[in-house]
């Protein structure tokens, strides 16, 4: 198929139409404010990926509490304050043609315990010292993530995403090894599914009709089991609650972990189930048109771009002119980065990423 399908519109259930099938992923990149409001170098981070040609364009993880909080420089959505710098985002996002969303997230056990205190979770928890939240708390922590859409809402975006993956706290009570409550968010899949489904729920019942809700799941690490998050995300496509999934594989050409599921590509496990009009979307190691291209030829709706788009604000452009087009080879250096936008506490974590920013220093580039 031609990489031209990669710039036919998408109609969504909710809200507008995306302009193209190319979704910018939710990228951690700790510009913001250290009260959680939104800087004037992250907004323009992102209006650089708007104008760029992405066709939604996404926050990063926002925190609904602050003890859920996983890095420094971290966008907040916890608080009032934190709504005028959204919408600025979305008006922004809005001027260049684009779709805005902020994801909703919550560290769990993952937080910070630097930055939050004790972490909390779904059950006691070696890691950072996190305690487990009361039933009062679970109740309040579903309350604090539709609250959070409703600061979108009012901020103009057009929608939000839920990360219900890579081990923060909703996918922590997914998993049966690190969910071990015996109350109704605990046991079987349909308890530990519940919060997920409850917030889904209260989003879309509490927010305007057509403010559009993603969902981000992730089917490996972290206790995830391949089958649970199939038959899950089966079920919340064809409820039709949410306007669609984005599934983070890591790498989308790859098999399962599992070696019962091994054999086909851990995204056809999800490519084949019935989706009704939710839109189905991928993230993992895309970086050139071709395996792009390749994913919308596999069955899926969109394709989600992360550390491409990180490296070319105008992925999509670039896409666009040349079938053929292929990211920059990698290290590259901090000039490079700052003409994409790369602020210095952005270039600080981004060499966290292995063979990503070259080993030259920051020649006072500033912030």
């Amino acid at each position: 198929m031609s990489h031209s399908t990669l710039f036919e519109p998408l109609p969504m259930a909710r809200g507008p139409a995306l302009k193209n099938r190319l979704m910018l992923a939710p990228l951690t990149n700790q510009q913001s404010h250290a009260d959680g409001r939104l800087s004037e170098p992250e907004i323009r981070w992102l209006t650089m990926r708007a104008a760029g040609g992405f066709a939604l364009v996404m926050t990063a993880a926002a925190p609904v509490q602050h003890v859920g909080q996983g890095y420094p420089g971290q966008l907040g959505i916890y608080d009032d304050m934190h709504v005028d710098g959204l919408a600025q985002f979305a008006a922004a996002v809005r001027a260049n043609g684009g779709v805005s969303a902020v994801q909703l997230y919550h560290g769990g056990e993952r937080a910070d315990a630097a930055l939050v205190g004790t972490p909390v979770a779904p059950s006691d928890s070696a890691r950072n010292g996190a305690r487990s939240l009361s039933l009062d708390e679970v109740e309040q922590l579903r309350e604090d993530f539709i609250v959070a859409a409703l600061r979108a809402d009012a901020a103009g975006c057009d929608g939000v995403q839920i990360h219900g993956a890579h081990g923060y706290i909703l996918a922590q009570f997914l998993s049966p090894t690190i969910n071990r409550r015996d109350d109704r968010y605990g046991g079987g899949i349909e308890n530990r599914a519940r919060l997920m489904l409850e917030v889904i729920d209260g989003i879309r019942r509490r927010c305007r009709p057509d403010f559009q809700v993603g969902l981000r799941l992730s089917p490996e690490r972290f206790g995830m089991q391949l089958a649970e998050v199939r038959e899950l995300a089966g079920e919340i496509m064809q409820q039709g609650q949410i306007d669609y999934l984005d599934m983070s594989l890591w790498d989308v050409a790859k098999e399962p972990h599992e070696e019962a599921f091994q054999g086909r590509s851990l995204l056809s496990y999800f490519t084949d189930i019935p989706r009704g009009n939710v839109r189905l979307g991928a993230a993992g190691k895309i970086m050139d048109a071709a395996t792009a291209t390749s994913l919308i030829d596999a069955g899926c709706d969109f394709v989600t771009i992360g550390r491409a788009g990180i490296l070319r604000h105008d992925f999509p452009e670039r896409v666009r002119a040349d079938p053929a087009y292929m990211s920059p080879p990698q290290p590259v250096s901090v000039a490079f980065l700052r003409e994409e936008g790369v602020t210095g506490e952005f270039v600080t974590y981004l060499r966290t990423f292995p063979g990503l920013v070259s080993d030259e220093q920051d020649m006072g580039l500033g912030h």
